[in-house]
């Protein structure tokens, strides 16, 4: 896969509609062309403090003038254009993308999601102490210093993705 579009996506709170920040790593030819971050203003709207500030640090204050996800994912879609989206544990990041459609009324058009996680589980197997995203990135030359910042988080998929999805 050398054309992609790599995503990660953090929430204010345990409802995957809380999406407060989207980072997006665009890799064309097999090289990081284009990387996109902007805090949202989540929906439901507050933040579970001991939660955010363990995880990504981002706060209510962060982001309460903020624009809402329908404005920023209208001006990410372009650049998603016949793009397949990557996420290390994809699962949550398409649950995510999902439900805050679904908040906002919002078509969603079935994106088609693969899964640097399970790639690097069958591609490294036993050669990683564990497959979490920090491991398998250093793994692949990317030193992930900003875990669970979502433009680091994407970036790092990206370079993953380069490294475990066949060409």
């Amino acid at each position: 896969m050398k054309n992609f579009a790599a995503i990660d996506f953090e929430t204010a709170n345990g409802n995957h509609s809380s999406v407060c920040a989207v980072g997006m790593v665009i890799v064309r030819e097999g090289q990081i062309n284009e990387k996109w971050y902007r805090l949202i203003r989540p929906t439901p709207n507050y933040y579970w403090d001991w939660f955010t500030k363990e995880i990504h640090g981002i706060k209510y204050e962060d982001t309460v003038n903020e624009p809402p996800f329908p404005e920023v994912w209208g001006k990410l879609v372009p650049h998603l254009a016949g793009l397949p989206l990557v996420a290390h544990n994809s699962s949550f990041d398409e649950r995510c993308l999902r439900s805050v459609h679904e908040a906002y009324a919002m078509d969603y058009p079935d994106y088609e999601f693969h899964c640097t996680y399970q790639a690097a589980r069958h591609v490294f197997r036993n050669e990683l102490p564990n497959h979490r995203l920090p491991a398998v990135a250093l793994r692949c030359g990317y030193n992930l210093t900003q875990h669970h910042h979502a433009l680091a988080d994407a970036e790092a998929c990206a370079v993953i993705a380069i490294h475990v999805f066949p060409n």
